[in-house]
């Protein structure tokens, strides 16, 4: 399950769009930063699949300039990591 963090930054004029837009979307929850133009968003998708598709759906949103990704987690391989460090 990637959970993952991003800053979005909107198209000039479209901030309270693509707010909208990206919490319409399932798997999604954007906040507004109070001092700059931009967005957080955090995405939290079953698996690997869900995730790409998603990924296209951000791709297509047009309010949006661009999207950097600040945090990745991934429950499978810390999994893996907890399970190696037990043995």
């Amino acid at each position: 399950m990637p959970i993952l963090g991003y800053i979005a930054s909107p198209r000039s004029g479209a901030k309270k769009e693509l707010l909208q837009e990206l919490n319409a979307l399932q798997y999604c929850e954007a906040f507004p930063a109070d001092n700059v133009d931009i967005l957080i968003l955090v995405t939290d998708t079953p698996d690997k699949e869900t995730e790409a598709m998603l990924q296209q759906q951000l791709k297509d949103i047009n309010a949006l300039e661009s999207l950097s990704m600040t945090f990745g987690y991934n429950n499978e391989l810390h999994e893996g990591e907890r399970n190696d460090n037990e043995a």
